[in-house]
């Protein structure tokens, strides 16, 4: 295994795809933070406008993107020292699905970075998978299998459910809270889970960039605690001080109600249901294995120490509560 050479610690100018998502705006934050310019590449940039405020003047540019199509690839990337691909979707939609996204837009991305020979960093899933047979999952495997294949020291990371401010799982199933009297447990609620920190996954990103850690290696991403679903809903209630029945789901079911209401849209003042996506991920563990640490292809095998849920939930998931952030202790 090779570490990168000196032309890779300190590259200037990140493009950094999917950059206006929960996810990618952490690490564009992070990015300028340690005084790097970037490219945000989005398919609708005058959403992501407000990102500018960020950094400082002219540190942050939008650009129109699509990673479905080469061209608006090869433009993203022109002058472009590294990049890192964050696009994600939990259902398919049309032409932003799947395989157009996670497989075919992973592929542009890494050929192109490939040959202009710049870094890339690719965010993937800790539960990715080969013979998955959910789609969201195979489809996270075979972007991986390609981009390893396009682009031999790309940086594969594979973080467990992600949790922060703007979270798209302990958010979701606290506003769920707020007006319904149960919560569901898919499958019973017995997936393990490894959450990690957004702001780990972004600072594992930086490190990914400036050179400290080797290349062409797959990193698995997880926090200090390992609970299972259900435990998870049981945190998310604490936090709000909340009561709720828990109800056992089949992931079939969930997945037919959850692929019923994608089709009818949201209903207005209710909450949404969990994507067909979601629920798929939630059929696999989602922990860090024995081989990654034993590598040292972990948080804590780069040297950052991975903050866990307990007060950071609190900071964001406390506007659930009853009476918001005047909330008594008690549910």
């Amino acid at each position: 295994m090779i570490i990168r050479p000196h032309l890779y610690q300190r590259p200037e100018l990140i493009t950094v795809f999917g950059g206006s998502g929960f996810v990618g705006r952490q690490v564009v934050e992070t990015l300028t933070r340690r005084g790097y310019r970037v490219r945000v590449a989005v398919r609708r940039p005058e959403r992501a406008y407000y990102m500018q405020q960020i950094g400082e003047v002219g540190q942050i540019q939008m650009l129109k993107t699509n990673v479905r199509i080469r061209e608006s690839v090869a433009r993203a990337l022109i002058s472009a020292d590294a990049a890192v691909f964050l696009p994600g979707v939990l259902y398919s939609n049309g032409k932003n699905n799947f395989k157009s996204v996670l497989i075919e837009g992973a592929r542009n991305v890494a050929e192109f970075a490939a040959s202009i020979g710049i870094p890339l960093i690719h965010i993937s899933a800790l539960n990715t998978r080969e013979g998955s047979s959910v789609p969201y999952i195979t489809s996270k495997y075979e972007g991986e299998k390609i981009v390893k294949g396009a682009h031999p020291e790309a940086i594969i990371l594979r973080p467990s459910i992600i949790f922060g401010p703007g979270d798209n799982f302990f958010n979701k199933f606290s506003d769920m809270a707020r007006f319904s009297p149960i919560l569901p447990l898919f499958g019973g609620g017995k997936t393990k889970f490894q959450p990690v920190y957004v702001g780990d996954v972004a600072e594992m990103v930086v490190r990914a960039l400036d050179g400290t850690i080797l290349a062409g290696r797959v990193y698995e991403l997880g926090g200090p605690e390992v609970l299972m679903f259900r435990e998870l809903m049981e945190e998310i209630l604490s936090v709000i001080r909340r009561r709720r029945a828990f109800v056992s789901v089949s992931f079939w079911l969930g997945r037919l109600i959850a692929g019923i209401l994608d089709l009818f849209g949201k209903i207005p003042l209710v909450p949404t249901f969990a994507t067909t996506g979601q629920i798929d991920i939630l059929r696999y563990d989602s922990i860090v294995s024995k081989a990654a640490i034993c590598e040292g292809r972990t948080l804590e095998g780069v040297g950052i120490k991975p903050q866990g849920m307990g007060a950071i939930l609190a900071s964001y998931l406390w506007r659930f509560r009853v009476h918001g952030q005047f909330s008594k202790n008690t549910a």
